[in-house]
């Protein structure tokens, strides 16, 4: 392969992978932080249990 073929082969993946790192960069902040997931997600636990607490009120069908 002629050298500068290679050369800007290299450097048109060089360009496709910091625009990766780029994006996942962007990405990573964009998570809320981990505090608010960490409520939300112990919230929908409690929400959980409740409902599963709860006794069945509703009468079976006589068939």
């Amino acid at each position: 392969m002629h050298p500068e073929t290679h050369l800007a082969l290299h450097h048109t993946r060089t360009a496709e992978l910091q625009a990766q790192a780029a994006a996942h960069r962007l990405a990573a902040e964009a998570k809320p932080p981990l505090e608010l997931r960490t409520r939300l997600g112990w919230t929908l636990v409690e929400l959980g249990l409740r409902l599963a607490a709860t006794p069945n009120t509703t009468k079976p069908a006589v068939a």
